[in-house]
């Protein structure tokens, strides 16, 4: 492996860093946006069980709040319930951009290096085929050696640029899928809320 990496010139050192950031990314994501940490099925339910034993004070809501992306969407509409519908419904939007920025969070950077890694391999290319090129000039071609070691290098910087960057643009397209998923299951359990309490019943906090 060294010498595959050796082979492939300076240019393999930016391809590898960026496989090391994408591996990373692709963890972090893989953790973070697991559906029972976005939004845990019992959420709903428990505030539910709140309103009607009405037992939803200050110290629920932000426990609520705490406990998962999809919480704190419902208690920031809990918390302008009182204010009717529209404002309710704003109050959940307002709160779900933040989330879905938090979900999004590092996708950019994850398409970024799907694109760059072959183009790095690309230019690999270019200057192994300026290495070749120039030792015609010098040698001639019977020096078989000194061309074998610039086609080597456009050849590897290449492949290992395209190893990156399919599984990582792959990746990328199933976390932004993912993220697509998720942000309807999060609209689908907030919309349940608002019509649960038809607009027109205020829930009051205790302080």
């Amino acid at each position: 492996m060294i010498e595959i990496v050796r082979a492939g010139g300076w240019l393999m050192m930016p391809i590898i860093l960026c496989s090391i950031v994408a591996i990373a990314i692709v963890i972090e994501r893989f953790w973070t946006l697991s559906a029972a940490r976005i939004s845990p099925k019992y959420v709903l339910a428990q505030v539910w069980t709140w309103l009607k034993n009405n037992q939803l004070d200050s110290a629920k809501l932000r426990e609520l709040r705490l406990s998962s992306p999809l919480g704190q969407i419902l208690a920031a509409g809990l918390l302008n319930s009182k204010y009717g519908r529209h404002a309710m419904i704003d109050s959940i939007e307002q709160a779900s951009s933040q989330v879905i920025h938090d979900m999004e969070r590092y996708l950019n950077t994850l398409g970024t290096i799907a694109a760059i890694t072959p183009l790095l391999g690309l230019l690999g290319t270019v200057v192994g085929m300026i290495r070749v090129f120039s030792e015609i000039m010098l040698q001639g071609t019977g020096n078989a050696n000194a061309l074998a070691g610039g086609i080597s290098e456009a050849l590897i910087t290449t492949a290992a640029g395209l190893t990156v960057a399919i599984p990582t643009y792959i990746l990328h397209r199933f976390f932004l899928r993912k993220v697509d998923s998720l942000v309807l299951n999060l609209e689908q359990e907030s919309i349940k809320l608002v019509d649960a309490l038809h607009s027109d019943r205020l829930v009051e906090v205790k302080q």
